[in-house]
């Protein structure tokens, strides 16, 4: 998310990285971020993560707040 220049607090994980539910459940990959533009180039992160994971074939999808998760290396 280098190319983006972030008004206020930075989201700590980016589009594709592996992350998981501090309680546990299936690792996620970062689908996407909630942002809104604030002016020109610059973006204000909503504190969201749209992320995906498989359950079984199925593929899912959720979104969760920033504190919910955690990374997975």
């Amino acid at each position: 998310m280098s190319a983006i220049k972030w008004v206020g607090e930075k989201p700590k994980f980016d589009v594709g990285s592996k992350v998981q539910l501090n309680a546990g459940g299936p690792v996620m990959s970062v689908f996407s971020l909630d942002r809104s533009r604030v002016s020109g180039g610059e973006y204000q992160f909503n504190g969201f993560y749209t992320c995906q994971w498989f359950a079984g074939k199925k593929l899912e999808e959720g979104r969760f707040r920033e504190p919910s998760l955690i990374e997975v290396k």
